[in-house]
């Protein structure tokens, strides 16, 4: 399975601002959705329960350290399962770390704003050609700094975002891929 790392997409809601941000990357892969049934739900869902082990174990590590700052969180994952079951992937809806801030028929904005930086993850499905059962999914994060803190911060996150995110969108297509059979 191959994945690109890509420009942030012309038709996502991140880039019809004319926002600057102090980073921006966007990962795509092709979903072979031969129902055509995926619906922005179903990959926000894909994108909170695809990724490896070792990616929650960072992110406990992650919450410990940055609970030290008074950083947020994303609370207690024990419950998980239950609550990606109960997600209707509704604006102001959180899941974790993440909120949901906009969803659209092809395209879901979640993130967070905090005291150091906010950060918005753009998960979209597109249309690949004029073979709708394969389709572009592309997952694009955008970062703004609020302050040297976020800047620090960043530091060490950024080399491993490079390697969480392709890892999950391959995570995101192989599962969403299975639900084909």
């Amino acid at each position: 399975m191959k994945i690109l790392k890509i420009s942030l997409p012309n038709n996502s809601i991140l880039n019809t601002s004319n926002k600057e941000y102090d980073y921006v990357d966007s990962f795509q892969g092709v979903l072979n959705d031969n129902e055509n049934k995926f619906t922005s739900t179903d990959i926000s869902k894909a994108f909170f329960s695809s990724g490896p082990k070792w990616v929650g174990r960072l992110f406990i590590l992650r919450n410990k350290i940055v609970s030290i700052f008074g950083l947020k969180t994303s609370g207690n994952i024990s419950d998980r399962e239950k609550q990606l079951e109960n997600f209707k992937c509704e604006p102001g809806e959180q899941l974790g770390l993440f909120k949901v801030f906009t969803t659209t028929e092809n395209e879901v904005i979640l993130g967070e704003d905090d005291k150091h930086l906010n950060f918005r993850v753009s998960l979209i499905l597109n249309p690949k050609g004029k073979k709708t059962e394969n389709k572009d999914l592309i997952v694009s994060t955008t970062v703004e700094f609020n302050n040297w803190f976020g800047r620090l911060y960043f530091l060490p996150v950024r080399p491993f975002h490079k390697l969480i995110v392709p890892t999950i969108l391959k995570g995101m297509i192989r599962d969403l891929e299975k639900q084909n059979v």
